[in-house]
């Protein structure tokens, strides 16, 4: 059972999935271009990108979403969540994703296979993991070896390198703090919350250590990001993701469209750092502290911001009532046809960028 009340737990959840979904969606259409032609693109960057105003959500959202349904599947048990992901797992593949990481593909491929969930995954430190953690941490944040139990199920689901995996602690963790002390955590105090639980002196723990030193300095993030070895812009690497991540998280604990638009600047793979740093402060910011046309200009179906502010309320309900609950319907047969005409959409913003302005 959750130490949030329902209300609270609900409301952080809330939070974090449509804080994931809305930084997914406006850091899509910025993906991969350098900063500076970002700028040329998107001055202002106060509206979604993709489809005149309007935006998706990428595999970003729709990890989280599925992590989220499989705790209300399992209740929290390790086996029966590991199994209920898996499956989802290989229904989001079949229905032939436009969007999926190296590792996850293989991951995937060897789900259908046969390989188990304990054995499927690749050695790989993608940030994969990091992407569908926060919610994690929100949920199960009153009961950390429950948390550490499902997290390195999750991760190693499809990445086994260790890195993904405490990367991904390290995010849940973050969110957690996020959705329980509802004030600004300070650098130092980040480091005493996540010592204990990450392995002292591994590489996480060593970038984690750095990232507070940083913001302790007031170093930019641009500049932190480029002495980590992450340019031009913020790679898929676990090892850059992570600093970048928790370096803005740290200043912009409250401010959802401060922080969402410094990440996306910062450039490389914004949706997910924009997933991923929208799901740490919408935990503690909740729906109302979302720009509402940032979550009103998704046009997503099924999963839209009315089904993920459905799949928190069973999950919080999951969470309150310390029991597994039917997971949240979804039209699971149309996502083939929403995963084509996301293709084509993606598919004609390519080519747009091909024009100027350079």
């Amino acid at each position: 059972m959750s130490a949030l009340a329902s209300a609270e737990l609900r409301c952080a959840l809330e939070g974090t999935l449509l804080g994931t979904a809305a930084g997914d969606a406006l850091g899509l259409a910025c993906e991969g271009l350098s900063p500076a032609r970002q700028l040329k693109f998107f001055p202002q960057l106060d509206r979604h990108g993709l489809l005149f105003g309007r935006g998706m959500i990428s595999d970003d959202t729709e990890h989280a979403v599925m992590l989220a349904q499989s705790l209300i599947a399992s209740g929290g048990d390790a086996d029966a969540f590991a199994r209920d992901f898996a499956w989802r797992l290989r229904g989001w593949f079949a229905a032939l994703p436009a969007g999926i990481g190296m590792a996850t593909l293989k991951a995937c491929l060897r789900l259908w296979l046969g390989f188990s969930p304990a054995a499927s995954g690749v050695r790989s430190a993608g940030n994969g993991p990091a992407m569908r953690a926060a919610v994690l941490g929100v949920a199960f944040g009153d009961d950390l070896a429950r948390l550490k139990e499902l997290n390195r199920v999750a991760a190693r689901i499809t990445h086994r390198d260790a890195r993904a995996e405490e990367g991904a602690l390290a995010i849940a963790l973050a969110a957690r703090l996020a959705a329980t002390k509802k004030r600004d955590v300070g650098a130092a105090e980040l480091v005493g919350e996540l010592a204990p639980h990450l392995v002292p002196d591994d590489a996480i723990w060593r970038l984690v250590t750095a990232t507070a030193a940083s913001v302790i300095e007031e170093e930019s993030a641009a500049d932190f990001i480029a002495r980590t070895g992450s340019r031009p812009g913020v790679t898929g690497f676990m090892l850059h993701t992570v600093p970048a991540v928790l370096h803005v998280w740290l200043r912009h604990q409250a401010d959802y469209r401060g922080g969402v638009v410094e990440i996306i600047r910062l450039g490389g793979d914004t949706d997910t750092t924009a997933a991923i740093l929208g799901g740490l402060i919408g935990a503690r910011v909740g729906r109302a502290g979302i720009p509402p046309q940032w979550i009103d200009g998704i046009i997503d179906w099924p999963r839209s911001p009315a089904m993920l502010a459905a799949v928190a309320e069973r999950l919080a309900d999951s969470r309150s009532q310390g029991r597994a609950l039917a997971p949240v319907r979804s039209l699971a047969l149309v996502h083939p046809l929403r995963n084509l005409v996301f293709l084509l959409i993606v598919l004609a913003h390519g080519f747009r960028r091909l024009l100027p302005p350079y």
